[in-house]
């Protein structure tokens, strides 16, 4: 009997339940139907109440779902699954081979193609990495044998343990990180890795009241041991002719502190650098800040109209070798990972399979290549993509998106909304608790090794002890034609 009556009284609570949520459930969709036939805004909403909405939220949940249920491997845009794929194991440090064939089209126009050597190089032969050195004039030269770096992304654009774990993978891994425009947080400094500090158009970490450059903050930052480098962004991949996008509720208190803007507003850098009118002033801010800081010092541009790159080759002609940018970071058209809008990051600039030939081939003809180490980057994060570039003629190349992929991004695109689900790019202290910086820095580290480890089985492949010694006679890529020719006939074609 017991038993009984508590069975009764269970469906007795149900059907009370049942009852509250169909009323609550009824007044909610009264509550829709009012409010979409008073509403303006939407037509959708206003002619069809209530079902409307629907259309609102598959629209929201259509990139979830052609991301993991539509899309083929080797479809989506801007990193297909694949290659998401093969970070995500390269970071976790798990089996990297795939099976029972490629999933990639060989007859695709713009597939590269490395040509393997009847005589390979041996893997398990211990070979001598090449040391590349940058600014070997300056006070404080830099050198290294990694060619593969972590490109520039700001504290404020990213997360505070998103940061402190890039900055331990780097010192694991051995290669540099670039602060971004956002200025050098103590974040970036935590594991003493070496960094590239970026002085964007507005100055942030090294400006004056009037947002000039301040000579005596410039000495501050180079006296950190780890800041190696200098870089002076002149435009960037995402947002060519547009100045850095921080919207206003990723500036917290601790963000304006270490830019020296105000709490709660939109970080809106201008498009340019205010002291530059000609090639002449560009050349003038590389050699003060190289004289001030003692440290190699170099400009970071996406290609589009090339009349200048030649007008700075004949400026460091007239002045000499010495005034010449130690570095030359060019970036890709195709976007990042900050805000931008979508005009530039789809229409405006050279994406970098057009950009960085076109670069290479300027600076070989004007004596420079050697004194200017060109550094890749743009959507470089595969050991495939990494050798093309290599042997197209840069020197190093640095990916931002995919150590953001060895972080825990999911591309979920939400980036410039400060609701980022993985914790990188949000400063939402809930959302941060999923990210790990302990565990993520390893996974950081794996990353780089391994895209290192691929990228010199590519080159041992081709019959080359080094990756730096892969050329263009090394590599065809697939013409409209549908025929592959060397990447250096392919490029003779497209002066």
């Amino acid at each position: 009997m017991a038993q009984q009556h508590w069975f009764m009284w269970g469906i007795d609570i149900f059907s009370a339940l049942f009852l509250v949520l169909f009323w609550l459930l009824l007044i909610a969709v009264v509550y829709m139907y009012i409010a979409d036939k008073l509403q303006t805004k939407q037509a959708i909403r206003h002619n069809y109440p209530v079902v409307g909405r629907f259309r609102y939220l598959f629209e929201k949940q259509g990139e979830f779902f052609r991301q993991y249920f539509f899309s083929h491997d080797r479809e989506e845009l801007p990193f297909n699954r694949a290659e998401r794929s093969w970070v995500y194991r390269a970071a976790k440090n798990v089996d990297r081979t795939i099976a029972f064939g490629s999933t990639q089209a060989l007859d695709k126009p713009g597939t590269v193609m490395f040509m393997n050597s009847a005589f390979p190089i041996s893997d398990h032969d211990q070979h001598k990495t090449v040391t590349v050195t940058v600014g070997p004039d300056c006070q404080h030269p830099y050198s290294t044998d990694k060619i593969c770096h972590i490109s520039a992304m700001s504290f404020g654009a990213l997360s505070r343990p998103a940061v402190t774990a890039l900055s331990h993978g780097a010192a694991i891994a051995g290669c540099w990180l670039n602060t971004g425009e956002g200025g050098l947080s103590p974040y970036h400094l935590k594991g003493h890795c070496d960094l590239v500090f970026q002085i964007g158009t507005a100055k942030y970490g090294v400006r004056n009241e009037q947002g000039h450059l301040d000579p005596q903050k410039l000495t501050d930052i180079a006296a950190h041991p780890e800041v190696k480098m200098f870089e002076i962004k002149i435009s960037q991949g995402a947002k060519p002719g547009k100045g850095g996008i921080l919207p206003a509720i990723k500036v917290t208190e601790e963000i304006a502190a270490i830019r020296g803007i105000p709490v709660g507003q939109d970080s809106i850098s201008p498009n340019g650098h205010v002291e530059f009118t000609c090639v002449a002033d560009i050349v003038d801010m590389i050699n003060l800040v190289r004289d001030t800081t003692g440290k190699p010092t170099g400009i970071k541009a996406v290609l589009g109209d090339l009349s200048w790159v030649n007008d700075l080759c004949d400026e460091i002609e007239r002045r000499g070798l010495q005034s010449a940018p130690d570095f030359f970071t060019l970036d890709s058209s195709d976007g990042g990972t900050g805000a931008a809008p979508q005009a530039l990051m789809d229409n405006v600039g050279l994406p970098l399979k057009q950009s960085l030939p076109l670069l290479v081939d300027l600076l070989n003809e004007r004596g420079l290549k050697q004194r200017i180490k060109i550094i890749a980057t743009g959507k470089l994060v595969m050991p495939s993509y990494v050798a093309w570039a290599l042997a197209t003629g840069a020197d190093f190349i640095a990916s931002a998106r995919g150590n953001m992929f060895a972080l825990g991004c999911i591309q979920s695109l939400q980036c410039n909304k400060d609701t980022c689900p993985t914790g990188i790019t949000t400063h939402n202290t809930r959302l941060q608790q999923g990210l790990d910086p302990k565990d993520k820095s390893a996974r950081v580290a794996n990353y780089n090794h391994f895209l290192h480890y691929d990228l010199t089985m590519i080159a041992h492949s081709c019959g080359v002890t080094d990756p730096r010694y892969l050329t263009r006679h090394h590599a065809r890529i697939v013409q409209n034609t549908g025929v592959a020719v060397t990447l250096d006939k392919y490029y003779r074609h497209m002066q």
